[in-house]
C-alpha cells in the first residue's frame, strides 16, 4: 500500500470511529428502550425505571452513556432532571433501522456475532456502555 493510499485508510478509519461509536451506543437493548421512551417526550429517571423495570442505577447508568455520546440532554428542574432526546435527526435513523430489519427478517436475529444468542453473552457479563 502506497502512502497515499495509507492515509486515505487512515482517514476512513477515523471518519468510521465516531459513526462505530453511534452505533455502539444505540447496541444495547435499555439504551434502544430509552431512546423509543424519549421519542414520546421527556421522562425521569423515575419513570423509566418504571416503564422499562429497571434499577435506579442501571437507568442511571445508561443514560450516562447516552449522554456521553450526545444523544440525550438533561433539564433540571427543581430537585428532578428531565432527560429528551438531543436530536430529532436520531428518529430518522431509528425508522431507518426498522425499515432494514423489516427487509432482513430474522437475519440480523440469528447473527452470531450481534444476534440474540450474542446477546444474551452481553446481558450475562454484565456491561453497561461499551467505549
Amino acid at each position: 500500500m502506497s502512502m497515499i493510499d495509507s492515509g486515505v485508510a487512515a482517514t476512513a478509519r477515523t471518519e468510521l470511529a465516531a459513526a462505530g461509536a453511534l452505533f455502539r451506543s444505540l447496541g444495547d437493548p435499555i439504551r434502544l428502550a430509552i431512546v423509543r421512551l424519549l421519542a414520546d417526550g421527556e421522562r425521569r429517571v423515575v419513570d423509566l425505571t418504571t416503564e422499562l423495570g429497571l434499577a435506579q442505577s442501571t437507568a442511571s447508568s445508561h443514560l450516562a452513556c447516552l449522554r456521553g455520546c450526545g444523544l440525550v440532554v438533561g433539564r433540571p428542574e427543581g430537585r428532578q432532571m428531565f432527560y429528551a432526546l438531543a436530536r430529532p435527526e436520531l428518529l430518522d435513523l431509528l425508522r431507518a433501522a426498522e425499515t432494514l430489519l423489516a427487509a432482513t427478517g430474522e437475519a440480523v436475529a440469528l447473527c452470531p456475532n450481534y444476534g440474540a444468542a450474542a446477546s444474551d453473552v452481553t446481558a450475562a457479563e454484565g456491561r453497561v456502555c461499551d467505549e
